[in-house]
């Protein structure tokens, strides 16, 4: 599993014009599903989003998490994290999860992140979106899972 994570002070996501997630401050996370992710894997990406210490501390330092601080997050699917673009001029996403099992892990890492304390919103997976953000900082992290 790959995530991308942008720390906000406010975003939205938008399906054919209509708004389906809004946050104020906390994350976006983008969740790309690899064919060897599970159930383990998204719930342990979970734990480690909401508990990362990226947000400022009384003292301008990253120590505090999503939980600490309150914040919500704006989860997001999307496949394209595995994009392959090393030939060509046309990306390859084979190493992308299949749709099924893709949608099944982003539902459950959602519901995880939410099952920790978080005020979850989300995308429609599959759906062409259109994402708003405000960057906090910037701070923009990337992290790989063990199996991703």
């Amino acid at each position: 599993m790959r995530v991308l994570l942008q720390r906000v002070t406010r975003a939205h996501v938008e399906v054919e014009g209509e708004v389906v997630g809004r946050i104020a401050h906390g994350l976006v996370v983008l969740v790309g599903v690899g064919p060897d992710d599970t159930g383990e894997v998204a719930e342990s990406m979970a734990t480690k989003v909401v508990e990362l210490r990226i947000f400022r501390d009384e003292e301008g330092k990253t120590n505090r998490s999503l939980l600490d601080v309150s914040g919500e997050l704006l989860a997001i699917s999307q496949f394209t994290l595995f994009a392959d673009a090393r030939k060509g001029r046309r990306p390859s996403f084979l190493g992308a999860a299949p749709p099924g099992v893709a949608e099944r892990l982003y539902e459950l890492f959602a519901a995880a992140a939410g099952a920790r304390g978080v005020r979850v919103e989300q995308g429609v997976f599959g759906a062409e979106m259109r994402v708003e953000l405000v960057n906090d900082g910037p701070m923009t992290i990337w992290l790989d899972s063990e199996a991703g």
